[in-house]
């Protein structure tokens, strides 16, 4: 990988401590490589870098397909990532899925993601489902500040999590999931003089779920509606060397949709949702390192959570700065073919990743492929520009019906 490419692996860990030895690549903004960009007319943006933002990143075609959104869709393999309580309300015995994203393809073409999942039905209450994520960078290569090479490194990162889905009522679903995250960035490289010893970082978390869907008239037409509720990757900060500690990305997210069948064959359902990062906002330093407004972000991680309503140096108006929306629309005509499309919104002074989405989906018997592409907003030059997903699913044992089955 070249020095632009370690920039890349910068940008996308948050422009986590390291060491010194990545001054080479300072000709780069790595604030902007994912869009998310620090300055704009020079004005300064006060951005929330969590670490290991591999978390974050929607891991299926069909939400990502729909603006992000996925926390109260109809349940399907993929609800893992979004909200694991839907589990508990698909028919279908078991199921498995896999995704690939062939990640910033218009800078590199050497970053991917593949992720794993699957759930089992124990009973018409109970669910277990378990997912993999595997980050793979290509190759870094460390360098000093005279460009002279000093190692190289395949940097990785991993996720494993397993999750408990249970109905409550027949309408109403909670779940909790449990996760192993490790992300190894320098492969245990330090430069002389950085600080502290470069490791691969650690995490331990959990997931807490809820998702309530009813059926309804809308007129004539048979209708549903679904909302959700999830509180994801609350767990310890991850180091990468001996000094400095960084928040995972600790999110809160809310989600409602509507679904109408239009006829016997022709299903429309849009979806919004709203998503926040528990985790602080960075202060207005001084010349000094002091803090002149704002409050401290060294806090633990509960803390941290709480802190994350009320800390942000712009008060109210930046809180709600910090509310990331997402709102997806998708046809689907008698479970065989979907069309989707959608709308991620972040503010301008928290990155301004705003992108169009759209996305097709075929199913034939028990195996459904999906594809998505990301199209920024005019004028706003992100790599994640042309960005496509492809998704693989099996469903076995599905309930059989005289009508039409639905997704899931």
């Amino acid at each position: 990988m070249k020095v632009w490419q370690l920039g890349i692996c910068g940008f996308l860990f948050g422009g986590l401590l390291l060491g010194g030895h990545y001054e080479a690549t300072a000709q780069l903004n790595l604030n902007e490589l994912d869009g998310r960009r620090s300055e704009s007319g020079g004005v300064k943006r006060n951005l929330l870098r969590p670490a290991v933002p591999l978390l974050s990143i929607a891991p299926d075609s069909r939400s990502s397909a729909m603006g992000d959104v996925g926390v109260a869709s109809s349940p399907d393999v993929f609800s893992q990532h979004w909200n694991s309580a839907k589990y508990a309300m698909l028919p279908k015995k078991w199921g498995a899925a896999v995704s690939y994203i062939p990640w910033l393809r218009k800078l590199t073409n050497e970053i991917n993601l593949a992720y794993l999942v699957g759930y089992y039905r124990i009973d018409k209450m109970q669910s277990l489902s378990a997912s993999l994520r595997y980050f793979s960078m290509g190759q870094m290569t460390f360098i000093d500040e005279q460009g002279n090479k000093l190692s190289s490194h395949n940097p990785n990162e991993f996720a494993l999590d397993i999750a408990y889905s249970r109905l409550f009522l027949q309408n109403f679903s909670g779940a909790v999931a449990f996760r192993v995250i490790r992300s190894d960035l320098t492969g245990g490289f330090s430069q002389q003089n950085a600080v502290g010893t470069n490791k691969a970082g650690m995490s331990y978390a959990a997931d807490v779920a809820l998702y309530y869907q009813n059926n309804l008239k809308l007129g004539a037409l048979p209708a549903q509606y679904g909302l959700g509720f999830t509180l994801t990757n609350i767990g310890s900060k991850l180091s990468y060397n001996d000094v400095y500690n960084n928040f995972i990305p600790i999110t809160l997210r809310l989600g409602g949709r509507f679904s109408a069948d239009v006829d016997s064959y022709n299903r429309l359902s849009a979806e919004l949702n709203a998503s926040k990062l528990l985790i602080p906002t960075p202060p207005i330093y001084d010349k000094d390192h002091k803090i002149v407004k704002g409050m401290n972000p060294d806090v633990a991680v509960i803390s941290g959570m709480l802190q994350s309503f009320y800390d942000a140096p712009g008060g109210a108006e930046e809180e709600f700065q910090e509310i990331y929306w997402g709102f997806g629309v998708e046809y689907s005509y008698a479970n065989l073919l979907a069309l989707r499309t959608g709308y991620y919104f972040e503010h301008e002074n928290k990155g301004g990743r705003q992108y169009l989405t759209l996305g097709v989906g075929v199913t034939y018997n028990v195996i459904g492929l999906d594809a998505s592409y990301i199209i920024p907003s005019a004028g706003f030059n992100s790599p994640l520009a042309n960005t496509l997903r492809f998704s693989l699913m099996v469903n076995f044992d599905q309930q059989k019906s005289s009508g039409r089955r639905r997704r899931g």
